[in-house]
């Protein structure tokens, strides 16, 4: 079996995707369980099984992906606050960031069944977006609920307003083109001008090197995001920046996702003819990617001083997957919409 297989075997068969369609966030590789369902990562799951259905044409991805659609859409989704909670815990709150990631999971589904379920969660999740998290001045990362007051900002990235949330508002943007509401591509063009504003003092960000690299990570969401923003003349320059990060702190701690995305934002600004491809530098990351990859298919979340950690992540795995199938196929295509 090829990588792909590997992976997409992994996905499918490992239980990490549990009998509900829910997702868990990692497997732990040392007491061989998982951690609890992530309604985040079963959206980030549910756009994985939509690309491999698209590249392989086994229908057993596409029931994965239905079942991840639907578990978002009737358990997951609070239809008396309209938002998705964080997790499904009582009082958890609701994070910008996880909601246009489901968002645009549902909307994948979507691309390939054409069933109204998931375009009506999708609908219904980019306004209350707009209602809980987006301001004139920042989109607020996370709210309580049931109040939808923005919780105090905190010390790490994902607590604060940043140019990674771009990468969400991407659904604003596909709900714009699908739908043709002027409001969508209103906040779309908003996030764009506020993400903007932030990025130059995202990087470093932090005095701790391996909490930059957790940041390269966040940072390549704005990344791949400008790809549709209609900024070229961002991209080199934090392509460049996020890869000169990536190559100083990588014999410390490296990220395998991060490997991923920067490779995938570079063919993908290729493809689109935003910029030349860096041949020299994609082969590199290509080439780091495959080391990742565990004997069960999945990909490990990452190295620390040379020494593979010790649990799999289902998102760096379809990071992974993608990232190499572009790579090593010329018919894979690379494809915005299709961008996990």
């Amino acid at each position: 079996m090829n990588i792909l297989e590997n992976a997409g075997r992994w996905l499918l068969e490992s239980g990490i995707q549990e009998p509900s369609g829910g997702v868990a966030r990692y497997h732990l590789l040392e007491s061989g369980r998982n951690l609890s369902v992530s309604t985040e990562i079963t959206g980030y799951a549910a756009s994985a099984f939509c690309y491999l259905y698209r590249r392989t044409g086994v229908s057993a991805y596409l029931a994965a992906a239905v079942r991840a659609s639907q578990f978002l859409a009737r358990e997951a989704w609070n239809g008396s606050l309209r938002t998705f909670p964080f997790e499904l815990a009582p009082g958890s709150p609701a994070y910008f960031f996880d909601c246009g990631i489901i968002a645009r999971g549902l909307l994948a589904v979507w691309r390939v069944t054409r069933d109204q379920e998931p375009l009506d969660i999708a609908y219904a999740c980019g306004r209350s977006m707009a209602r809980d998290f987006l301001t004139p001045d920042a989109i607020h990362p996370v709210v309580s609920l049931p109040d939808r007051s923005p919780l105090p900002y905190e010390n790490r990235w994902s607590r604060q307003p940043g140019c990674f949330l771009l990468k969400s508002a991407l659904a604003w943007r596909e709900l714009a083109e699908i739908t043709g509401d002027p409001d969508f591509r209103e906040h779309w063009q908003q996030a764009i001008r506020l993400a903007v504003a932030n990025a130059p003092d995202f990087l470093p960000g932090s005095s701790d090197r391996l909490r930059v690299m957790d940041r390269l990570h966040a940072f390549c969401y704005y990344l791949e995001a400008l790809l549709a923003a209609d900024r070229p003349d961002l991209l080199a320059a934090g392509i460049e920046r996020c890869a000169a990060l990536l190559r100083d702190i990588a014999p410390e701690f490296v990220r395998s996702d991060v490997y991923a995305q920067v490779l995938r934002v570079r063919m993908l600004a290729a493809q689109l003819g935003h910029l030349g491809l860096d041949r020299t530098a994609a082969v590199e990351e290509a080439s780091a990617i495959p080391a990742f990859q565990l004997p069960s298919g999945a990909f490990s979340f990452g190295c620390r001083d040379g020494a593979l950690m010790p649990f799999a992540n289902p998102v760096s795995t379809a990071f992974c997957l993608q990232a190499l199938d572009w790579w090593s196929d010329a018919n894979a295509g690379p494809s915005l919409h299709q961008l996990i």
